[in-house]
């Protein structure tokens, strides 16, 4: 096995662990909210009859953090979802981290594109 191949499979492996500890990790704060909000709102009666919307702080970040560090279980499990929502992009970011390390052109300007377009699908595409 050549020193490229060992290398390819390393990276390979290191993205592979990304990708898991980010889903692992995630699932565990979503499943740390869901608890921290059944001990909190288990108990109370639910009206069908009535919508009601998301709170305003679950659409900003640093009140996501905020409310998740005083452990207010809505933001500790929306703080989950954007832990999944991050691994993806985590990956991308690592992807190209290891092609310029590679030295290869091509492939960091594709991984470029594909992480161009994750972000403005996550932040320009709210129109």
């Amino acid at each position: 096995m050549s020193r490229i191949e060992v290398e390819e499979r390393k990276f390979d492996r290191i993205i592979g662990d990304l990708l898991r500890v980010g889903v692992i990790l995630a699932a565990i704060v979503v499943l740390t909210g869901g608890a921290l909000f059944l001990t909190e709102q288990g108990k109370d009666a639910v009206n069908f009859r009535v919508f009601r919307g998301e709170a305003a702080g679950l659409h900003n970040l640093g009140e996501i953090i905020s409310g998740a560090g005083h452990l207010h279980s809505r933001e500790f499990m929306q703080l989950g979802l954007l832990l999944l929502i991050a691994t993806p992009i985590a990956r991308v970011l690592l992807s190209v981290l290891v092609f310029v390390l590679q030295r290869d052109p091509i492939y960091i300007v594709i991984t470029l594109i594909v992480l161009g377009l994750l972000l403005f699908s996550l932040l320009g595409g709210m129109g």
